[in-house]
């Protein structure tokens, strides 16, 4: 295969030494990425292919021609590289290979070629925060202090009692320093204790990162979705993190503090300035995930700019569990006169699944939050089984295998809930995933009935919704990248207008459960959503339904 897209290259002045890219070229190279929808695939539990029980790349490929009739713009593959799994292959212990579980770098490459064709684009994780313990540069560092990678990762020593060198506390529970006896200091982790964090501060890291990054994009690959992105780099003097002043002890011992040092650091943009150059290099792009305190204002200082990321996420939707107009309007005004592309998403493989979290499983209010992720200015994200309105996963404490959820039982986030496998097929023993009788994680009865042969042509099911609605916002300029103006509107309706091209799209959005009336110029009904009309001089909102009118 092409080691890239060679219409790329042919327009690429700066692959000559110290030439610069054009604007016009880089734009060129990542429009497709305002107004685009991109779904999100958990291998190993979306279709496995040999009848192991756990998906894999096979299996992927199987179900592209599926994503593409759903109208999807790229595919967004959670991590498929070699890994022991501690914390399912976000420890990875060789950035370059595939996890035999999932397949061979053949399949990848074949992964690619197939989604190229269907019009997909293909973008990776890749985990650059941390690494496996079981990674040969971490075999290496923790060899000694002065072997030739003894700072790729965060060291450091003990305080003259032996206690850890700062407060930090790690997600997962617990502190976030490990003591190693070989090195005799101790070792960063922000996650699992097998998940050290990399020293990305170190040019030579930095530089092994982007020989990672450069080895998939001339495979081919049209981008990245970088990992906890503001965790990359640490405070350099290791300074405690202040305490918050809570009311009541919060779940965790991380949510304890107000996160100054250990995460969000300035020097994470300029290791991002040296990514996005690189990715200019191949008209590729790269999302980043943040996790902070400060979520919105994090995903607009990270790409703000042409030297900084094309497109980011934050958990600020995904973990609103009622959703309100301020919310939106909140979210939304974070971006007016931003120079940067926001991106936003309900579900994910870490949180609750949005018809359980936003809609208490009602099918009719699952609709009304697919139509208005849709509608937002920016990229959407759907995450595998969105499209079919499946609730959360119920997975009993015998089968959990999230460490997370174990650890935090039964009040944690339980993202194994998230990670049940696709239903394919309403019949068989695992619903289609896989032709084994068990999978790596049981099939929740409930997603039976709303398998993709049960929606599959049938007008009011909520995968053909989804796919109208994605219709609509690729017929649309205004829903594509049009302005988003908010309009004033008595809760819980919400009301903003999408413009763009010539077009203006008035978004009306009721969030209650009861019936609403409101004034309306003019106009040409669209699209609807649950019990809503189109009435002279007035628009009329059932519960928890939605109108787009043309004015």
């Amino acid at each position: 295969m092409a080691s890239v897209r060679e219409a790329v290259r042919r327009h690429e002045p700066s692959r000559l030494p110290g030439a610069q890219h054009s604007a016009s070229i880089i734009a060129m190279s990542t429009d497709w990425l305002h107004g685009a929808v991109i779904y999100q695939i958990y291998p190993r539990s979306f279709r496995d292919s040999n009848g192991d029980g756990v998906g894999d790349l096979k299996g992927v490929i199987e179900k592209l021609d599926y994503i593409a009739a759903l109208g999807c713009d790229a595919i967004w593959l959670s991590p498929f590289f070699t890994s022991p799994m501690k914390d399912y292959g976000y420890d990875v212990s060789d950035y370059r290979g595939v996890d035999p579980m999932f397949g061979t770098l053949d399949d990848a490459d074949a992964l690619i070629k197939r989604a190229h064709e269907l019009g997909l684009k293909v973008i990776i994780d890749q985990v650059w925060s941390h690494s496996s313990d079981q990674h040969a540069w971490f075999t290496e560092s923790r060899a000694s202090r002065d072997n030739p990678k003894a700072d790729w990762y965060v060291w450091a020593d003990a305080k003259p009692d032996g206690s850890p060198p700062n407060n930090w506390q790690a997600m997962f529970g617990g502190g976030a320093w490990t003591w190693d006896s070989r090195r005799r200091q101790y070792y960063l982790h922000n996650f699992l204790i097998e998940q050290p964090d990399l020293n990305v501060r170190n040019p030579d890291v930095q530089d092994a990162l982007l020989d990672v990054a450069r080895f998939w994009l001339e495979r081919g690959i049209d981008g990245f979705r970088l990992d906890v992105v503001n965790f990359f780099i640490q405070d350099a003097l290791l300074r405690d993190n202040p305490a918050l002043d809570l009311k009541r002890p919060p779940a965790r011992p991380h949510q304890f503090q107000r996160h100054l040092y250990d995460r969000t650091q300035p020097e994470t943009l300029h290791f991002l300035a040296r990514l996005r150059g690189l990715l200019d290099e191949y008209g590729a792009m790269a999302v980043g995930e943040i996790e902070d305190e400060e979520p919105l204002k994090v995903q607009r200082d990270y790409t703000d700019g042409a030297e900084r990321l094309h497109t980011a996420y934050s958990f600020f939707l995904l973990r609103t569990r009622v959703m309100t107009p301020g919310a939106i309007k909140d979210a939304m005004a974070q971006w007016e006169g931003a120079r940067g592309w926001p991106s936003w998403s309900f579900s994910n493989h870490d949180v609750v699944r949005f018809p359980t979290r936003l809609a208490d499983n009602d099918p009719r209010r699952a609709k009304l939050m697919m139509a208005l992720l849709l509608a937002l200015r920016g990229t959407a994200f759907l995450y595998q089984g969105d499209e079919l309105g499946l609730p959360h996963g119920d997975v009993p404490y015998e089968r959990l295998r999230d460490p997370e959820a174990i650890a935090f039982w039964p009040s944690g986030i339980g993202r194994d809930g998230a990670r049940t496998p696709m239903p394919w097929k309403q019949n068989g023993v695992m619903a289609g995933f896989t032709r084994a009788k068990d999978a790596w994680l049981p099939l929740d009865p409930r997603h039976r009935a709303l398998a993709v042969d049960a929606q599959q042509g049938v007008p009011d099911s909520m995968l053909e919704f989804t796919r109208a609605m994605i219709a609509l916002r690729r017929a649309s300029p205004a829903l594509g990248d049009g302005e988003f103006v908010a309009l004033d509107a008595p809760e819980p309706v919400l009301a903003f207008e999408r413009r763009g091209d010539g077009e203006r799209l008035l978004c009306l959005f009721n969030l209650g459960p009861d019936p609403v009336v409101r004034p309306l110029p003019e106009g040409v009904l669209k699209f609807s959503i649950g019990d809503a009309e189109l009435r002279t001089g007035a628009a009329a909102l059932g519960g928890h339904s939605a109108l787009f009118v043309a004015i």
